[in-house]
């Protein structure tokens, strides 16, 4: 998505904001997001990542200030990277999302930032967690940004449990 939706054979400069997904496959999770930086009614970066790692086989679907974003993703990053050094092993998914929540509640007056966290590990394999107001809630899947709303419909109406990696990721480019 490239925050328009002609290709799709609506309305040319349609703007539909920052969109944000993870869907869980078996085996593993697919993230997914448009590129485009916005202040107000200017465009200011047609090409950002917003997809960031938080570990090896951990990340997070960044929304909100890009700024905000990426400073928690750059926090949790860190931690996580000591954490796993002093235990000896690769963190937990949960645990990274426990973290992106907690700044996210500790900093909610200051931060404006949406963060999905999807990744791998040895207890509980893919894994998808919604961090939003103080709460951390797994999910099959998540949609974030302020323009999730455009694919709601067409979430809910498309979504299967048990897609495969294929599948998921033709979702998630869809």
């Amino acid at each position: 998505m490239q925050g328009s939706i002609s290709d799709h054979g609506t309305s040319k400069g349609l703007k539909m904001g920052t969109t944000i997904i993870a869907i869980e496959f078996d085996g593993g999770v697919v993230l997914g997001s448009d590129s485009r930086v916005s202040a107000g009614a200017s465009v200011v970066n047609r090409v950002m990542n917003k997809l960031s790692p938080l570990h090896d086989k951990i990340y997070c679907a960044l929304s909100g200030s890009a700024a905000d974003a990426q400073t928690i993703a750059e926090i949790v990053n860190y931690q996580l990277d000591v954490h796993s050094v002093e235990v000896g092993e690769d963190p937990l998914v949960r645990s990274a999302a426990t973290l992106v929540k907690n700044i996210s509640y500790k900093y909610k007056e200051e931060l404006s930032a949406h963060l999905i966290v999807g990744g791998w590990d040895k207890k509980e394999g893919g894994q998808v967690f919604a961090t939003l107001n103080g709460l951390i809630t797994r999910q099959p899947f998540a949609v974030g940004g302020s323009g999730s709303s455009y694919i709601y419909g067409f979430v809910d109406a498309e979504y299967r449990r048990r897609m495969t990696r294929q599948e998921c990721q033709e979702f998630v480019i869809n």
